[in-house]
């Protein structure tokens, strides 16, 4: 695991386990059967190398008799199945009273469903394991609770005309995915827009980039890629990119226009 911070919070939950386990008289292998899980799941997780699911939490603390010490740990273990970087960026999220997104390769993550980010993961090469692929998605789909913040932020997204046709997991993944974005897009600090393929005009065309206005009132930029992304703090660089992203809308559909794209491509799909 190649995040020190989440590495140091399961080795302080699986010595804490392993100290409920030994109070209790219990060893390895006892206790893995009477939770359910295998001697080298146990280990493994009193060693910090694996991660703990809740029901496991929670068994072990009723088995070895924690008085909930062990369940209290769900919460920083939850936390640390998401890879920093997606710990760092949802800070920023809930931090922010508004971000645009600007998206030219997929559908932006907070809008993806469940299947389409499942379907978005399993494309990645070098491949991830399944255990990757269920952590990766889990920490896409916590993400979203910024939809449900009060007060809510305002959030908009553009989004390139191909990310909306591109098949990635199936036309039926693919169609549920439109019927999503026509849902989340209908809700009222939400506007999506597309920026259609035929637009001559187009202030940025290397990548993808985000937008975020924080409570303090500070303005940062984020550029996302495959292997490295990066926050962008400087006052004048995040100027030039709000001012790109602000271009990129005024091109782009508007709102209303941009929903009646998504129903007539979904129309398209049936």
């Amino acid at each position: 695991m190649e995040d020190e911070e989440a590495e140091a919070v399961l080795k302080t939950v699986g010595r804490q386990i392993k100290l409920w386990r030994e109070a209790a008289g219990l060893r390895q292998t006892e206790l893995g059967d009477a939770i359910g899980y295998s001697e080298d799941m146990v280990s493994a997780v009193e060693r910090g190398v694996r991660i703990p699911k809740p029901d496991f939490l929670d068994k072990t603390d009723k088995v070895t008799g924690a008085g909930g010490k062990v369940s209290a740990m769900r919460k920083d273990v939850e936390e640390a199945r998401y890879p920093k970087n997606v710990r760092d960026l949802t800070k920023l999220e809930d931090d922010s009273v508004e971000m645009g997104a600007y998206t030219a390769l997929h559908i932006h993550g907070l809008l993806q469903t469940p299947e389409y980010a499942r379907a978005l993961f399993d494309t990645r090469r070098p491949s991830y394991t399944e255990e990757e692929v269920d952590r990766l998605v889990a920490a896409r789909m916590a993400r979203k609770a910024v939809f449900e913040r009060v007060p809510p932020p305002f959030l908009h997204f553009v989004q390139e005309e191909a990310t909306l046709t591109r098949p990635v997991g199936g036309r039926m993944v693919l169609r549920q995915q439109l019927e999503h974005l026509l849902e989340v897009g209908k809700l009222r600090n939400v506007e999506i827009q597309v920026m259609p393929t035929s637009r001559a005009e187009h202030a940025y065309v290397t990548g993808s980039f985000r937008v975020l206005k924080l409570r303090d009132g500070k303005t940062l930029g984020y550029l996302a890629a495959e292997l490295y992304s990066r926050v962008i703090s400087d006052p004048r660089d995040a100027q030039v990119v709000e001012m790109r992203y602000g271009m990129i809308r005024a091109q782009a559909l508007s709102p209303r226009e941009s929903l009646a794209f998504i129903e007539k491509l979904l129309g398209e799909e049936t």
